[in-house]
C-alpha cells in the first residue's frame, strides 16, 4: 500500500470513529415529571425531588433528562398529555403529589413505570394491588393527606375554640381528594363538636375568589381547605383573601404558613417529594415497580404563624406552641 493510500484510510477511519463510539453510547433517560401548579410555587418540592435523584447517582442534564409539565390546576389536559407521554421512550413517569395524575398514568399505560405520591390508599385507588408487592407498573409513597385531615381539624379547633362552624372548600377538578376530604371532615366534626357549615368548591382563580366572597357573607367561624395541588400554587392568593376577610384558616401543607396563612398539619411534602425522587433512580438503576413496597410518610408537620393568629386576635395556646414543629414569626 502506497503512503498516501495508508494515510487517506487512516483520515477515513477516524472520522467513522467518533460516530461508532457516539452509537455505542446508551441513550440518557427521560423522566417526565407531572406538577398540578406552576414552577415557582413548587420549587422548594422540585428541589427535593432533584435530590431524591442525587442520592442515586443521577444528576439532571448529566445521565438523566427530567421533562416537567406544570398544569396550573388545568386537570383535564391530563388524558391528552398523558396518551402523548406513553407513545416516546419514558423511563420512568413521576406524579408526586399528583394523586388525579397517578389514576390517569395507571389509565393510560400498564407498562410504563410509574413513581407517585397519593394521599390515598393506592391499593383502593387501584394503583397497586398491595402496600407490599404492588405487582404492576407503579409504586410509589402514601402520604396520609387525607387521614391526618381529622387532626387538622382537631388541631384548628383547639387553636381556635370558638369555632363550631366551619367551611369546608374543595377542588371538585381534583375529584378523588375532594369526595376523601369531604368523607373524613363529616366524620371528624360530629367527634370533635363542630359542624359543617356550608361547602364551596373552587378549580380556577376566579372560583376561589367567588368561594372567599362567600364566605364573607356567611361568616363561618373557620374555613377548612382541602388539600389540592392547584391550591398549593394559589398559596399567596388564599393567605390574602383570609387575612383580609378574617377568617382563621387550616391547610394541608407549611407552604400555605409560610405565605401568611394561619396553621397547617400535614405529611412533610419536599420529603415526601425526596422519596419519589429516590424512587425514580432506583427505577431508573434496572429495579421494577411490581417488587419496590409502597413507602408510607413517617414525617408530619404542624405549622403556625404567629402574626397572623395575632392578626387574628388569637392566643396560640402552651400546649400547641410546644407541640408545634414550626412557629413562623
Amino acid at each position: 500500500m502506497k503512503r498516501r493510500e495508508f494515510i487517506t484510510l487512516l483520515g477515513g477511519a477516524a472520522a467513522i470513529w467518533p460516530l461508532a463510539v457516539r452509537a455505542q453510547q446508551p441513550a440518557v433517560p427521560v423522566v417526565e415529571f407531572l406538577n398540578p401548579g406552576t414552577p415557582e410555587v413548587s420549587a422548594r418540592s422540585t428541589a427535593a425531588f432533584r435530590k431524591g435523584l442525587n442520592e442515586n447517582g443521577y444528576i439532571e442534564g448529566q445521565n438523566v433528562t427530567v421533562n416537567y409539565h406544570w398544569l396550573d390546576g388545568k386537570y383535564d389536559r391530563l388524558p391528552i398529555l398523558l396518551a402523548d407521554l406513553v407513545r416516546k421512550p419514558v423511563a420512568v413517569i413521576a406524579t408526586p403529589g399528583f394523586q388525579t395524575a397517578a389514576l390517569a398514568a395507571k389509565a393510560a399505560t400498564s407498562t410504563n413505570p410509574i413513581v407517585f405520591g397519593v394521599a390515598e390508599d393506592p391499593v383502593q385507588l387501584g394503583l397497586v394491588a398491595s402496600l407490599a408487592r404492588p405487582s404492576g407498573n407503579a409504586t410509589g409513597i402514601n402520604s396520609f393527606v387525607q387521614e391526618v385531615g381529622a387532626k387538622r381539624l382537631r388541631l384548628l379547633h383547639e387553636l381556635v375554640p370558638k369555632a363550631i362552624r366551619v367551611a369546608v372548600l374543595v377542588n371538585p377538578a381534583n375529584a378523588s381528594a375532594a369526595a376523601a376530604t369531604l368523607r373524613n371532615v363529616k366524620e371528624a366534626v360530629s367527634i370533635i363538636g363542630m359542624q359543617i357549615q356550608m361547602l364551596l368548591n373552587a378549580s380556577t382563580t376566579r372560583e376561589i375568589d367567588a368561594a372567599f366572597a362567600t364566605l364573607a357573607k356567611e361568616r363561618p367561624d373557620a374555613l377548612f381547605v382541602g388539600p389540592d395541588g392547584f391550591f398549593t400554587s394559589r398559596i399567596v392568593q388564599f393567605a390574602t383573601l383570609a387575612a383580609s376577610h378574617m377568617i382563621p384558616a387550616t391547610y394541608s401543607n407549611r407552604d400555605y404558613v409560610a405565605a401568611g396563612g394561619l396553621m397547617s398539619y400535614g405529611t412533610d411534602q419536599a420529603e415526601m417529594f425526596r422519596q419519589v425522587g429516590i424512587y425514580t433512580g432506583r427505577v431508573l438503576k434496572g429495579e421494577k415497580p411490581a417488587d419496590m413496597p409502597v413507602l408510607q410518610s413517617t414525617k408530619f408537620e404542624f405549622v403556625i404563624n404567629l402574626q397572623t393568629a395575632r392578626t387574628l386576635g388569637i392566643d396560640i395556646p402552651l400546649h400547641l406552641q410546644q407541640i408545634a414543629d414550626e412557629i413562623i414569626e
